[in-house]
């Protein structure tokens, strides 16, 4: 996507050329002010964050930039990388930057579900029984080696992401209105893991990729954690939070991102392909196309506009199918990827002139 956010000058639609008079109004009075920008929470909310994270993080501009996404779409989001290039790091710097409280749980093959959820104790002294929160009871949560949970405690999520609330003896318990999952996963590392069901996948809005940074990058990480007070690069930087409101303000301006007809029938046309492509056995869903679109919005405000085009859509692609199709297994065996076959399918599909 875009790394920097468009600048425009934005006028009052109602407000006459300047070089001519008005007849209806009196000359002497001010001129209207134009009226505020579209997207002017979106675009404070973004340059903020990129000033900010950029001097906790060192590169990982896409990986910042999708993260943000998930929290302005309100999805959850999987994060795949190598361990020590700032996954963790990346999370819990957005949750002081946007002044969201934050729990990391690390997942390991005897995590419980109550662990997560939390349980019914006994009030000491008394004969009466209270719940005791878990951690997912938080505005951001860092599922650390999700693929480490045992099944049960992985479906103990599915709930969690899905309905944003926790059933505990009968009794739901609704989660914070900015609840939002960050799940780690190493790449290369399987023993001892338990792989995602589809099911659980699906419900993630996001598959994120995190690369190793640049060596320009790198050298950066060098230097500040040598210049540093040994406290961390989070506590060093002192990140200063986003004004109270700005993020419920930029949720609703890519909410609003206006979208013409004929691009829902692209977004359709790309989620439908994958069902009956060659190389593949499982499709997009119904709630894969909609993710889609919701993304696609996120992607038009990062570059300033309040309107769709058909980029925006194929900038959405990757990280919001890769990880909802399956290959079969004679297209690994050759070499395909699902970044390789979903840039296949998004040469075939036409895109929509406008």
């Amino acid at each position: 996507m875009s790394e920097h956010t468009s600048q425009g000058i934005y006028q009052n639609p109602g407000q006459e050329n300047p070089g001519q008079e008005n007849p209806g109004q009196d000359p002497r009075a001010p001129a209207p002010e134009a009226g505020p920008p579209t997207l002017g929470a979106t675009s404070q909310l973004i340059a903020h964050a990129r000033h900010e994270l950029g001097r906790v993080i060192a590169g990982q501009s896409s990986a910042i930039e999708e993260v943000l996404i998930a929290v302005l779409c309100q999805g959850h989001a999987l994060l795949e990388g190598v361990p020590g290039i700032a996954k963790t790091l990346i999370v819990k710097s957005l949750g002081r930057l946007l002044g969201l409280g934050f729990q990391r749980v690390q997942a390991t093959p005897d995590l419980m579900p109550a662990d997560i959820l939390g349980t019914t104790i006994l009030r000491p002294g008394t004969d009466s029984f209270t719940f005791h929160q878990g951690p997912v009871f938080t505005d951001l949560l860092l599922v650390d080696e999700i693929n480490r949970m045992p099944p049960r405690t992985q479906a103990a999520l599915l709930e969690c992401m899905e309905e944003h609330q926790v059933t505990t003896d009968g009794v739901g318990r609704p989660l914070p209105g900015w609840f939002t999952v960050f799940a780690t996963q190493n790449p290369v590392d399987f023993e001892g893991t338990y792989p995602l069901p589809e099911a659980q996948l699906d419900r993630f809005l996001l598959k994120i990729r995190v690369a190793y940074p640049s060596e320009q990058d790198e050298l950066k990480i060098l230097e500040r954690h040598h210049s540093g007070t040994g406290a961390g690069l989070l506590e060093d930087a002192s990140l200063t939070a986003i004004p109270a409101g700005l993020l419920a303000a930029a949720t609703r301006e890519v909410r609003s991102i206006r979208i013409e007809p004929e691009l829902y029938t692209y977004i359709l046309g790309l989620s439908r392909a994958t069902r009956e492509w060659p190389t593949l056995t499982l499709g997009a869903s119904p709630r894969a196309a909609l993710c889609l679109m919701r993304v696609a919005q996120a992607a038009a405000a990062f570059d300033g506009r309040d309107y769709l085009v058909p980029d925006d859509v194929k900038r959405a692609v990757l990280p919001v199918l890769r990880h909802r199709i399956i290959l079969k297994p004679e297209a690994e065996l050759e070499g395909f990827d699902p970044d390789r076959v979903l840039a296949d399918v998004i040469a075939a599909v036409p895109v929509p002139r406008q």
